[in-house]
């Protein structure tokens, strides 16, 4: 019997980042040039409701406490 293919609960798994996961830490500290420490704590800080992340590391990067892209930062 072939699996019904259902898309049932990947939209709610996609709105929480995983900060447990070394890849979804890595993968959200490199997309908004954070470091996998400062990634960690906005995750605490907010539950880790992606929407609300999103905003956090806007909000720090505009506050200037983001490590530079350029430097590559402390991994």
């Amino acid at each position: 019997m072939k699996k019904a293919k259902t898309t049932r609960g990947r939209a709610q798994d996609r709105r929480r980042v995983a900060g447990g996961q070394g890849y979804e830490v890595n993968y959200f500290a490199t997309k908004h040039a954070l470091t996998r420490e400062q990634a960690r704590g906005l995750i605490g800080q907010t539950e880790n409701n992606r929407e609300k992340l999103n905003a956090a590391a806007t909000a720090l990067k505009k506050k200037g406490n983001a490590r530079s892209a350029r430097s590559g930062g402390s991994r």
